[in-house]
């Protein structure tokens, strides 16, 4: 081969174009940029469905996040001290006993052993 004539340039030539045609291909596929003969970027065009997709996604994201700031909320109830299933029926029980105690004075016992049942 002729290291100086005009076929081992056309052959670097067409190699270096081989190249970046090959190159731009894959960056097509993959989504990327793509570049031009002097090295600047063209970016692609979305099609509709990706805008659609692009359009969903944020919406979704935007659900995701009001999910966790809920949740967030629900577990500041759960683990608060002061929300104890226990001490609210202690409560509960405690505000039995005074209604009890205070009707225990004031009304009349009712005997259910002299009752005839029915």
């Amino acid at each position: 081969m002729d290291f100086g004539g005009p076929d081992f340039v056309i052959a670097i030539i067409a190699l270096s174009t081989g190249g970046w045609l090959i190159n731009n291909w894959i960056r097509a596929k993959h989504g990327y940029s793509l570049e031009d003969e002097w090295g600047g970027k063209t970016e692609r065009a979305d099609s509709a469905e990706a805008q659609r997709l692009k359009a969903e996604n944020e919406e979704l994201h935007g659900k995701i996040d009001a999910m966790q700031d809920r949740m967030i909320v629900l577990e500041k109830i759960v683990t608060d001290r002061g929300y104890s299933l226990s001490e609210e029926i202690e409560a509960l029980r405690d505000t039995r006993r005074a209604d009890a105690n205070e009707l225990a004075g004031t009304s009349v016992p009712l005997s259910l052993e002299n009752k005839e049942r029915v």
